[in-house]
């Protein structure tokens, strides 16, 4: 079967200078279609298949920078050249920067024309099959590093494959360190949108009008300091996925501006009064119980509906234990390959029985990193029952707090207890502000400068 001609389409007010620069263009083995004006030209891209777009700039109605914008809009990785006459330079100049590939200043030759489409076109091949690519190793990766084959962890997968497609919210439930985030790489690598962005947010780790400008972007002058625009991670993530983990920490007023983009597809920036549509699927994930809080006036009923659309809860490693000597035989691996000077060459007997016996209340995260302290402190080529942590060791025994050196003052003493709390938790803000029984806001006062509430 004879390979495909590129198809170019010429688009010119002046009809017969489009059709002799695609006569030329036919000549030397492209398929070219020429239109005499901007709007026949957008009917035809919306309709027809075209891998590049010759446009003059200037042009009654529809003009060429209208029809950049419809092309990128239509297919990102598809050329568009603009022609133009010396005095648009400027003009055409700006198209660049708004994504045209180059531009020809009236008259040029056919031989110009057809040595930057080539070029374009080569490139675009080239971009095209690298985004396949990295398509192929997220997907392939993605879905492999959810580990476990107990009938739970399959039923995760089966719940990710059949949800990936969906373009709805999804949200995630499980204790801390269980794989959530894992979950929702592999539900955006799975999906139609794994050639653009993933943005990941911590919402617990941000103070409220931090994390709001962060996700909605903000216009210059909006505060003290915004010397420029900004985008903000919503439309970074635009035509992508938004994973909005510890979205049980998010202050009430940002809920109520989430439920706003999830119902009308649109964000307005702090400072703005205008909004801006966006294409963004989102993700979000929790150890809280947001049924419970939505009763109690904690967490927003209305947007909990809009992210319960379909829920993924990831189980605990105390009720999966048949996944355990996997899980314990892939993270010794991981960190032998992580660190291949270390000694350690394999576990013990005991020492794996111990493994096997203990409760894992920090789950996945917790057994990866009690592994990879392991490989990387051990002495020995075989690790004994002495090289695992004493709290894996001894589950039962109470830890004492100890206290050495100078007096210290309550305030200082405070933060560093807060920093430590959070060191123990992985980093998990939300977390730590539960187990030291107070909100995420006090915390980070606490951390900022250990000041009173």
């Amino acid at each position: 079967m004879p390979e495909r001609k590129p198809c170019v389409l010429i688009v010119d007010d002046n009809l017969e200078m489009a059709r002799t620069l695609a006569e030329s263009l036919c000549d030397r083995d492209y398929a070219a279609v020429a239109v005499g004006s901007g709007a026949a030209a957008a009917d035809h891209l919306k309709t027809e298949q075209v891998d590049a777009l010759v446009t003059d700039l200037r042009m009654p109605g529809v003009d060429g920078l209208d029809l950049l914008a419809l092309s990128r809009s239509l297919a990102p990785e598809r050329p568009v050249l603009i022609m133009t006459a010396f005095s648009a330079i400027d003009t055409a100049v700006e198209s660049i920067r708004q994504g045209a590939y180059h531009y020809l200043t009236k008259p040029f030759k056919a031989e110009e024309l057809v040595l930057f489409l080539r070029r374009a076109l080569d490139e675009s091949h080239l971009r095209r099959e690298a985004a396949a690519l990295r398509r192929t190793l997220r997907e392939r990766f993605a879905m492999e590093r959810i580990l476990g084959s107990s009938a739970a962890m399959r039923n995760v997968r089966e719940i990710v494959a059949r949800v990936a497609s969906v373009p709805v919210p999804v949200l995630i439930l499980g204790e801390t360190g269980t794989g959530k985030s894992l979950v929702a790489q592999a539900i955006h690598a799975e999906s139609q949108r794994a050639g653009n962005p993933l943005i990941v947010v911590n919402c617990a780790a941000l103070p409220e009008t931090l994390l709001e400008s962060e996700l909605f972007g903000y216009v210059k002058g909006a505060f003290t300091g915004a010397a420029t625009d900004r985008p903000g991670l919503f439309r970074e993530a635009n035509g992508g996925t938004l994973f909005l983990d510890e979205i049980g920490e998010m202050a009430p007023g940002l809920q109520a501006k989430l439920l706003h983009v999830i119902e009308h597809g649109a964000i307005r920036p702090v400072g703005s009064t205008k909004e801006k549509e966006i294409d963004v699927r989102i993700i979000a994930a929790t150890h809280r119980n947001l049924h419970e809080a939505a009763k109690s006036g904690g967490f927003r009923a209305d947007l909990l509906y809009r992210l319960d659309v379909l829920c993924i809860n990831m189980p605990s490693l105390r009720d999966r234990r048949e996944d355990l000597a996997e899980l314990i035989a892939h993270f010794f691996k991981q960190s032998r390959d992580k660190y291949p000077h270390a000694l350690p060459e394999k576990l013990s007997r005991e020492a794996l029985d111990c493994l096997l016996a203990y409760t894992w209340p920090g789950n996945v995260r917790e057994l990866a990193h009690v592994l990879e302290k392991v490989v990387l402190l051990g002495r020995l080529s075989v690790v004994s029952l002495d090289d695992l942590p004493d709290n894996v060791k001894h589950p039962d025994r109470p830890a004492m707090p100890e206290f050495q050196g100078d007096i210290m003052p309550i305030r200082e003493l405070q933060r560093r207890y807060a920093a430590w709390a959070l060191t123990q938790l992985g980093g998990h803000k939300g977390k730590a502000a539960e187990k030291l029984g107070i909100d995420a806001k006090t915390l980070w006062k606490w951390l900022s400068d250990g000041g009173p509430d």
